[in-house]
């Protein structure tokens, strides 16, 4: 099938939803599918090249920062995306017009749905659902809440990577049409075999939702034998530095790292613990990291990341600060149940979140709406 995606974040540009737009596009080609995606510009970035089939075709530079994407921004990118997504209707004929983001990129599927009739599926990411985001959004959702019910009712389905999100959407719009499918990661991407270091990883945008503070907290007056790495940028990041500042634990603040820099494989492959204390989450692709390097995980039993780790992981009360301690002490009390959950994460991993088993789905999912359109393809294979 031909199939034309919009989603405004497409690396580097963007965190996790990026990622999955990047790994599940070059898997789609693999499958036999062409691939076209319409984003943002930014910086340097050329304005349109093509890898391993995939066709990225960037808008004109609008775009401040590459961590951060301000409303105004996505406003005047969706502006642009519309009508340049039109003219690649007209010169392509696409089967879907697979999106990502009910909002920003809902509104152009929406609008080029109704200009030319192609049916759109919409994968949703987190923020841009109501009630799962407290720190940004909340203004915008109330005020395009009517838009946001005629996306999803529009939405030939509505692609959610964990039942937590899918149950946002349907407390939204009970009749959405929606459905599960995980995100998924590259097994190459980290080698699980390397010999773990000491060290607890933190890797995440600095926002207060994310619960990095709930961490230094938990550790601010133990002297702790592991030391901290905590990589990634953000608006948070002052406040969590000033609280770093009075710890007893060694903490090193990294900052922004370009996901596949040596620095950040190297961190995820020889870390021994990764700590994800999320207050709200989808299905964390940092979390598919951490088990495709091996690593042992801490996390929140609750949201998205529970779903992602299963049994393989320590499970604690992100605002329990003695739950975390104690989780931590296990692991490093106890290297052979740290290296056997990272065993564990790394198989689960494997059994269910390569690109390969994901886009599997995907491919299932187009072919299922193919052939609803089109009642003659029923006799096929």
């Amino acid at each position: 099938m031909r199939i034309l995606k919009l989603c405004y974040e497409y690396p580097p540009l963007g965190g996790g939803g990026a990622k999955v737009v990047f790994g599940l596009s070059h898997e789609l080609v693999r499958l036999g599918h062409d691939v076209d995606i319409v984003t943002m510009g930014y910086g340097d970035l050329p304005r349109r090249e093509g890898s391993d089939g995939v066709t990225v075709h960037r808008m004109r530079p609008i775009r401040r920062d590459n961590i951060t994407c301000r409303t105004w921004e996505m406003v005047r990118h969706e502006l642009r995306g519309f009508p340049f997504a039109l003219r690649l209707i007209k010169e392509n004929h696409y089967d879907f017009n697979h999106t990502h983001f009910i909002f920003p990129d809902g509104l152009s599927a929406l609008a080029v749905q109704k200009f030319t009739g192609l049916p759109y599926i919409i994968t949703a990411h987190g923020s841009d659902v109501p009630s799962y985001n407290p720190d940004r959004f909340i203004n915008e959702h109330k005020i395009l809440a009517p838009i946001w019910q005629v996306i999803v009712g529009n939405a030939e389905r509505v692609v959610c990577p964990s039942e937590h999100l899918k149950s946002l959407v349907l407390a939204q719009r009970q009749t959405a049409n929606t459905c599960v499918i995980p995100n998924g990661l590259d097994p190459g991407k980290f080698n699980p075999g390397r010999k773990k270091d000491p060290r607890i990883l933190v890797v995440t945008r600095m926002l207060r939702r994310k619960g990095v503070q709930k961490l230094l907290k938990a550790v601010e007056t133990w002297d702790l034998p592991y030391e901290i790495n905590i990589v990634g940028d953000g608006p948070y990041l002052p406040r969590l530095r000033e609280i770093a500042a009075g710890s007893s634990a060694r903490i090193k603040f990294w900052g922004w790292l370009e996901n596949d820099s040596k620095e950040l494989k190297d961190l995820y492959e020889t870390s021994q613990v990764f700590v994800f204390l999320s207050a709200e989450e989808n299905f964390p692709i940092n979390l598919l990291e951490a088990m495709a390097a091996g690593m042992a995980i801490v996390t929140n039993p609750e949201t998205g990341c529970g779903e992602v780790v299963g049994d393989c992981a320590l499970k604690v009360d992100p605002d329990a600060p003695e739950d975390i301690r104690n989780a931590l002490s296990k692991l490093i009390d106890t290297p052979e149940l740290s290296g056997e959950l990272g065993r564990r994460a790394r198989q689960r991993f494997e059994r269910h979140f390569t690109w390969r088993a994901i886009a599997a789905q995907y491919d299932s999912l187009y072919r299922k709406l193919a052939m609803g359109r089109c009642p003659k393809l029923q006799g096929l294979p």
